[in-house]
């Protein structure tokens, strides 16, 4: 059986890391066990190309470098995914594969499941049935054309199984594997949890965020030299929520005048968000807040330990829900909607869903405040997903 699996951006990475290693487990055991041996190929398109965004993923998780790397790089929906077809079948049509495995919702997923199905290759979808409802995110579109094509479905929870259902996805179609991402943060918890919190802000720091009389050292840092004092971490990228000036500057107030008049915030920056509070003329006002430590883009490894200790996480990604659901970090998801509803509060979680209505942000934040953490682990969401992914695609029996 010849399989090749495709990663596009960051939240892929997490994901297809324990799927090679599953596959590598797979074939350690054929020839005892009479399995069929699976040749394996890794196609990166490249949709994140810069280091700190990509490559530094490649090396902390442990992923072999792509055997296929198609360079796509930025540009538009339409030139990511016109691009991605149009190189993504040249490979099919030479490597000749019998699945195709996608992961997620970046476009290179859509991409490669639509190129797939027309070359009459089977499509296998990790982290499928995961719908917002909300059709204004080129995410869900993603997902849902994705789903639709695909010939194997693997769910991360039950939820997402009873979306598939509604859609009138056969129920041979579907098979009920766990959460893929937690395999990552099982294998990964220990070595995050012996990382230096310091270490990790003076490492990454955007040293040209500092107050102009303050280079080398801030309040914010020595806070934390214990480890043990409260602290907030803040990751926000959606165009959603930064695009607009008068949605972002409102955050912003939110951050420098409560959050971080109670304690440290620590925002690892995504850079269009930074371009936009530059646009805004936002940015002097975030860097004149001594106690919000703004900092590069980090990885894996930094922001797991990060939001291990966390008081409270403020995030619209939807992969740090989950992480937080697990580590039972209180999660203020700074969306009106979610695919991942399994990681809510009324679903047993530790998020809640606040959009950018400063009110709510500020009533749903003391009452986290409050609450603590609670970890929670839904179903399967044990650290042996991936395992079940392989036997699924193995055992499919078309």
């Amino acid at each position: 059986m010849k399989i090749i699996s495709v990663v596009g951006a960051r939240p892929n990475f997490m994901k297809i890391a324990p799927f090679i290693r599953a596959i590598e487990q797979h074939n350690q055991t054929c020839a005892n066990e009479e399995k069929s041996y699976i040749e394996h190929l890794l196609v990166h398109t490249g949709q994140h190309y810069d280091v700190r965004m990509s490559e530094s993923f490649f090396q902390a998780l442990g992923i072999p470098a792509p055997d296929i790397n198609l360079e796509i790089g930025s540009g538009s929906h339409a030139e990511q995914v016109g691009n991605t077809m149009i190189t993504f079948e040249k490979v099919l049509t030479q490597e000749k594969p019998d699945w195709i495995v996608v992961v997620g919702d970046v476009n290179a997923t859509l991409a490669c499941s639509v190129t797939a199905k027309k070359l009459s290759i089977k499509v296998c979808h990790i982290e499928a049935g995961l719908r917002s409802g909300d059709e204004t995110m080129p995410e869900e579109i993603n997902r849902l054309v994705t789903d639709r094509l695909s010939d194997l479905l693997l769910t991360p929870d039950k939820l997402s199984m009873e979306n598939l259902r509604k859609e009138g996805v056969p129920e041979e179609k579907i098979r009920f594997v766990g959460n893929i991402m937690i395999d990552t943060l099982e294998r990964n918890r220990s070595q995050s949890a012996a990382l230096d919190i310091n270490r990790i802000i003076q490492s990454n720091r955007l040293t040209d965020a500092l107050p102009h009389n303050d280079k080398e050292e801030t309040p914010a840092t020595s806070l934390l030299e214990s480890g043990s004092n409260p602290y907030a971490i803040l990751t926000m990228h959606r165009p959603s929520n930064v695009d607009k000036k008068e949605i972002l500057a409102p955050i912003l107030n939110f951050l420098t005048e409560e959050v971080a008049a109670d304690m440290p915030v620590i925002w690892p920056i995504h850079p269009r968000t930074q371009k936009m509070l530059q646009q805004f003329d936002l940015w002097d006002k975030a860097t004149a807040c001594k106690n919000l430590i703004l900092l590069h883009p980090i990885g894996y490894h930094e922001m797991l330990r990060l939001n291990m200790s966390a008081t409270i996480m403020l995030t619209d990604s939807g992969g740090l829900q989950e992480e937080c659901c697990v580590l039972g970090t209180p999660c203020l998801t700074l969306r009106w909607n979610t695919e991942r509803p399994v990681t809510l509060k009324e679903h047993g979680g530790a998020s809640v869903l606040v959009g950018n209505n400063i009110n709510r942000i500020r009533e749903e934040y003391q009452t986290a405040l409050k609450a603590g953490r609670i970890p929670q682990r839904p179903e399967l969401w044990d650290g042996h997903t991936a395992a079940r992914c392989v036997e699924a695609i193995v055992n499919y029996p078309g």
